[in-house]
């Protein structure tokens, strides 16, 4: 943590993204965005605001600014190739019954 002091306003803290891993999941799922002004005080908020209901066993928080997606105009180039590439996916392979759902 900084010993600088916090901007005036939520308006000037910068923005982060967060993420919970509900009880029953193994993976943390985007649930929004907020302003704080540091990690631990975005963390505090998005326990208030994203887990009122103790549904949460895992918080991230993620400056928005770290963050660098794909552009959607880009679909093409990022996951058509993919097509392609069929033995990637296991269709060719018959799955014993025992086994269940996979």
């Amino acid at each position: 943590m900084s010993d600088a002091a916090p901007p005036a306003s939520s308006g000037d803290w910068p923005l982060f993204e967060v993420f919970v891993r509900s009880k029953q999941g193994l993976d943390h799922k985007h649930v929004g965005s907020l302003h704080a002004s540091d990690p631990a005080h975005a963390i505090a908020l998005a326990r208030d605001v994203y887990t009122r209901r103790q549904e949460g066993v895992s918080i991230w928080v993620v400056p928005a600014h770290a963050i660098t997606a794909s552009a959607v105009e880009q679909k093409a180039d990022n996951f058509d190739p993919m097509a392609s590439k069929i033995y990637r996916h296991p269709t060719f392979y018959d799955i014993p019954e025992e086994i269940g759902h996979m």
